[in-house]
């Protein structure tokens, strides 16, 4: 076992000490576990701080007064301290996979090192003690130094047990800007297919975190040269177009939209096509409208028919992501400033803008009904062309004259 100490620990886990000491004051063990301890070897900012204890979840529950248990069956007690929920959790064991995401059963166990055994990656596999010390039983900070994913014990294991780690894998290699370990790809490879057994929501959190990494290139190489695209709704055909990214992608995106318009684009989806692609993928309906708004904006720049009405229809945002996915794609059109110039040049940017409503074609006389929101919406349009300007008076002689 190797170990290193962190003489100074961030402020989370200075706030969490008093968690550890008390469990460890009733005579068991208590450690800071996971992914907030390799993050603070990297230095980079921590999220969730995790807790592994020796005492069983009746144990923690008597030790502290507001707990929640949030999945006390897996053994997982929330400590609520001062407005901060900590989520402890007792070592166990795992066996049996059938759903090859979750275990059959769980164990509770009193060794760390039994606990740390069925982690998904030697990065993952770390704890700390109350005062800084790192236990690291799987060379978790050889592979840190490295900068490598590399599964703990038995790769082929390890994936079997759950496939959502073969989406986590690629993920990471993005995120911390990593390489994988070969016998960990070659496991990937072999279990890319079980992808299919998981729920799409959980490999969708996933594909877009790999997209909005600090490198996706290389978590997506290994996506695509161990074909686990295949399993991803929609892309079973994608593999040129998914390998021209890699080369393309020189950094992460900026949003989820951008990701999901990126991949729209490079597989060749027209606007009208993207909403059943991204139902596929269990997508928010905001996101599938974005998404669609955003590659008709890129559609109308490919074909060089960018209105003032195609940039009103846009909007600022929209007009963004087209830009950067342009960009990575290598299309020529206008630069993002020439295009938020010209966005900025009109009258109104939305229907709320516009001096006059339907109220008041009503109160001129105008009866309510379709014609009334035919008569709205060509009005619109003369502001937006900037034939007509956005004034009550005008616009209601314009309407009347109609």
């Amino acid at each position: 076992m190797k170990s290193m100490k962190i003489e100074t620990l961030p402020t989370e886990f200075v706030a969490a000490t008093p968690i550890l000491e008390t469990i460890e004051a009733a005579g068991y063990e208590a450690y800071f576990v996971g992914g907030s301890v390799r993050d603070t070897l990297l230095g980079l900012p921590i999220h969730d701080v995790d807790i592994a204890t020796s005492a069983y979840p009746q144990e923690v529950k008597q030790l502290f007064k507001k707990t929640v248990d949030t999945g006390i069956e897996h053994g997982t007690v929330m400590i609520l301290d001062h407005g901060t929920g900590y989520e402890t959790t007792t070592f166990r064991t795992e066996t049996g996979y059938q759903d090859y995401r979750r275990p059959d059963s769980v164990t509770f166990v009193r060794s760390l090192r039994e606990d740390l055994k069925r982690r998904d990656f030697t990065i993952n596999a770390l704890a700390m003690t109350h005062d800084g010390e790192i236990i690291d039983y799987f060379n978790g900070l050889g592979d840190l130094k490295a900068k490598r994913i590399k599964a703990v014990g038995n790769p082929e294991e390890r994936f079997h047990e759950d496939a959502l780690r073969t989406m986590r894998a690629i993920r990471f290699a993005s995120q911390l800007d990593f390489t994988i370990d070969p016998q960990t790809v070659a496991a990937i490879q072999h279990h890319g297919n079980l992808l299919t057994k998981i729920a799409v929501e959980r490999i969708h959190v996933e594909f877009v975190k790999l997209f909005l990494g600090k490198h996706p290139a290389n978590g997506l190489t290994t996506f695509v040269e161990t074909g686990l695209y295949q399993y991803c709704p929609g892309l079973a055909t994608a593999r040129e177009a998914l390998a021209q990214l890699i080369s393309a992608l020189q950094h992460g995106l900026s949003s989820e939209t951008t990701v999901w318009t990126l991949i729209a684009s490079a597989v060749g989806l027209t606007n009208r096509q993207v909403g059943s692609f991204l139902k596929q993928w269990k997508s928010a309906n905001q996101l599938i409208s974005d998404v669609a708004a955003a590659v008709r904006f890129l559609e109308a720049l490919q074909a060089g028919e960018v209105t003032n009405w195609v940039l009103y229809q846009a909007g600022a945002a929209h007009i963004k992501t087209a830009a950067e996915v342009a960009n990575i794609l290598q299309i020529d059109t206008p630069s993002l400033s020439q295009l938020l110039d010209q966005y900025e040049t009109l009258t109104i940017k939305s229907k709320q803008d516009l001096a006059i409503s339907g109220q008041d074609l009503i109160k001129a006389g105008v009866a309510p009904g379709p014609k009334l929101g035919q008569l709205l919406t060509k009005l619109e349009r003369e502001v937006v062309a900037g034939t007509l300007d956005n004034d009550l008076g005008q616009l209601l002689n314009q309407a009347l004259k109609d």
